[in-house]
């Protein structure tokens, strides 16, 4: 990386070296010795030049067409296109002036900074570059022994640090050298009295060198990985491997060099007094280099190998693209040009910085997550709206919103403005609604692992409930706030719309009174705190675990699986099974001979032995117990048992108190009742039969005699 900057350093002063030899070697080619006569008509022409009639007229002739077009109509196209045709016209006029340009500016080189020539002012440029070289060495010298030794102490107490601390050290390890070379370049020529253009000619030149360095540190610190606190593990902010990371730090560097370098030769013609058709014709000239550049990356991106063998269609229409906005720019449509170089450079941009921050404040292995999202959502969402907001500011700036030009359209300005502020409003809301999602996310996922006392499982339970639905609602009345202050920014009176839907709600809620009833019935249940998010709840034939919330309804699980969705309107009284404890009871029957009181013995003890359990203690508030004979039954005698339980544990501690008094009665044998049924005959004797049979026969014969 370090020899990259060198060679970026080093392409450009050597394209500043060109740029401003360019001048004089030009002049000395118009000059051959034996041609007096080309000398003289090169001598009239650097005359013509010079004259202000003159060079105000190349000015005139090289306007850019209109960058607002507040009139679409034929005439206004038209005018449009004409003021185009000029520019093109003007600009392919000043190519054959690029010698007498460039000879005139040495002979204004020489004029004004005492008989020097341009090699002269690449020397002390060289200079003054060697000099903040050198302070910027000794600076990293330094900052690399602290970092280093940094590292090493967390190393050595094991401290946790995440990427955002990383990033932030690595941040200011590249950076703060590149402030010292700036003190002293930039610090030391300006402390000398020099003539007035060499001030302007250095002192942009020593800004482009220094805002492209800095561009070049950022892209290393966010390719280059780097190693969190104590931890082993290097990272990169923007996620990809070492192929990818090189292509795009050489491609940041070719791109870089090639920008600044048009930003330095635009200052220095601009010092040199260069007319705007020339200036135009250089800055086209370097734009090539930069389409160039896209164009290359466009088709060498890495990609998996399968696209290689074909280039998609999405690689011809992004060249073809960036050869639009290049025609865009060379025409003179600002405008246009930019709102096109927006398609593809905003997304990026947004989707990069969301990406690097998110990586950066990822905890490392060992380190604590943080407590609160809030910082996290205000750096990312403070990126991005900074990112859009420095678009928008530069999208201004290119259109000319002066307050002179404002001032000639009222209503387009009235427009323009409306735009700006509400950018800004929906901006500030985007922030107020992602913090407040932030929060509400981070406490939902915090009540969800909540772990103690009842009170605080119970908290939690609430907060589940309530805060889904508390964000809903926050999140239509954000939405509705920066609506109604956008329209406001648009001069559209809100009062009457207010109005207007108080009277529509009214209708509405006499046309839609079910759906208002299930609302308001909702908010007396969440009032009444009647069930909370996981509980058991039962409401005449609808009974399940509560699985979530919405304005209207409630969605019950049903524990064989299917899901209800039912109206708080239509819900009614509600059995909540999950609350506080449950008592559990059952009946046992035993046969009439078996002990009663072995068996609440029994079952004492088996109540000591669940009490014990580690599984089942816990979730047991009163173990099971005797409480005596319920009733007597046909086959056998009934017995009641009881015990009180956590909610939703009762069936489980009650299967396994079953089991155990089934043990212990096969044990002990004791029987479980169970239906008999008893059959019997008559075993008289037959002299009993015989006697009777006596008995009657003498009945009989007495009978017989009374009657004769």
């Amino acid at each position: 990386m370090q020899f990259r900057t060198i060679v970026s350093i080093g392409l450009k002063i050597g394209l500043f070296s060109l740029l401003v030899l360019l001048s004089g070697g030009l002049a000395q080619a118009q000059q051959p010795a034996s041609e007096t006569g080309a000398q003289q008509k090169v001598d009239q022409l650097i005359k013509l030049l010079n004259d202000p009639e003159v060079r105000s007229l190349l000015g005139s002739r090289s306007a850019a067409p209109t960058a607002m077009m507040p009139n679409m109509s034929a005439s206004g196209l038209t005018t449009v296109l004409n003021s185009v045709q000029g520019h093109l016209r003007a600009v392919a006029e000043a190519v054959p002036l690029l010698p007498g340009e460039f000879s005139r500016a040495t002979t204004t080189i020489m004029t004004n900074i005492d008989n020097r020539s341009p090699l002269h002012i690449l020397m002390l440029f060289l200079l003054l570059v060697a000099i903040g070289l050198c302070a910027e060495f000794g600076f990293s010298h330094i900052v690399r022994h602290i970092h280093a030794r940094r590292l090493a102490s967390m190393h050595d107490v094991g401290l946790p640090s995440s990427g955002f601390h990383a990033a932030g050290r690595l941040l200011f390890a590249r950076l703060a050298p590149l402030v010292t070379f700036g003190i002293a370049s930039v610090g030391l020529f300006l402390l000398l009295s020099w003539p007035p253009l060499l001030d302007e000619l250095i002192v942009p030149t020593l800004l482009g060198l220094i805002a492209g360095r800095v561009v070049i540190r950022l892209g290393e610190v966010l390719l280059v990985p780097n190693t969190r606190g104590a931890g082993p593990a290097a990272v990169r902010l923007i996620p990809m491997d070492d192929a990818a990371a090189r292509f795009w730090y050489s491609r940041i560097v070719v791109v870089t060099t090639v920008f600044f370098l048009g930003w330095a030769a635009e200052g220095i013609m601009s010092a040199l007094n260069f007319v705007s058709p020339v200036k135009f014709v250089v800055g086209y000239a370097i734009g090539i280099g930069l389409l160039a550049a896209a164009i290359e990356i466009v088709w060498h991106l890495p990609r998996p190998a399968e696209h290689h063998a074909r280039h998609g269609i999405f690689d011809w229409l992004t060249t073809f693209w960036l050869c639009v906005l290049w025609v865009l720019w060379v025409a003179g449509l600002d405008l246009l040009m930019l709102l096109g170089a927006y398609v593809i450079l905003l997304p990026a941009a947004l989707s990069t910085a969301t990406t690097v921050i998110r990586t950066a404040f990822l905890p490392s292995d060992t380190a604590v997550p943080t407590e609160s999202p809030v910082y996290q959502v205000l750096v990312e969402r403070g990126v991005r709206a900074g990112i859009i907001a420095i678009a928008v500011l530069w999208l201004a700036l290119i259109v000319g919103l002066q307050a002179t030009s404002m001032s000639e359209n009222a209503q387009l300005a009235a427009i323009v403005r409306g735009v700006l502020t509400g950018i800004v409003i929906l901006l500030a809301a985007d922030i107020v609604w992602q913090i407040a999602k932030a929060l509400i996310s981070h406490r939902l996922a915090v009540a969800r692992a909540a772990e103690g006392n009842a009170a605080d499982v119970a908290r939690s339970g609430r907060l589940l409930t309530l805060l889904p639905i508390f964000r809903n609602f926050l999140a239509v009345l954000i939405g509705a706030i920066a609506v109604m202050m956008v329209l406001s920014a648009f001069g559209v009176e809100v009062g009457p719309l207010i109005a207007g839907a108080g009277i529509f709600g009214v209708a509405i809620g006499f046309g839609a009174q079910a759906l208002v009833k299930d609302i308001i019935s909702g908010i007396f249940y969440m009032t009444d705190d009647a069930f909370r998010v996981g509980e058991y709840i039962q409401s005449g034939s609808y009974k399940g675990t509560v699985e979530s919330f919405s304005l209207r309804s409630v969605r019950l699980r049903h524990h064989r699986g299917p899901i209800f969705t039912v109206p708080f309107g239509t819900l009614g009284a509600v059995e909540n099974m999950s609350r506080d404890w449950v008592i559990d009871k059952f009946l046992i029957s035993v046969s009439y001979q078996t002990d009663v009181a072995l068996v609440k013995k029994l079952v004492k003890g088996i109540g000591a032995q669940l009490l014990e359990d580690p599984e089942l203690g816990p979730t047991i508030i009163e173990t099971v117990k005797m409480k005596g004979v319920e009733q007597f039954g046909d086959y056998g005698i009934n017995l009641s048992f009881a015990m009180t339980t956590k909610p939703g544990q009762q069936s489980m501690v009650r299967r396994r108190a079953l089991v155990m008094i089934r043990e212990a009665f096969a044990a002990n044998g004791i029987e479980f009742a169970s239906p008999t049924v008893q059959v019997a005959k008559d075993e008289r004797p037959v002299q009993t039969i015989a006697a009777l049979v006596a008995n009657n026969a003498i009945a009989e014969k007495r009978l017989a005699g009374e009657a004769s």
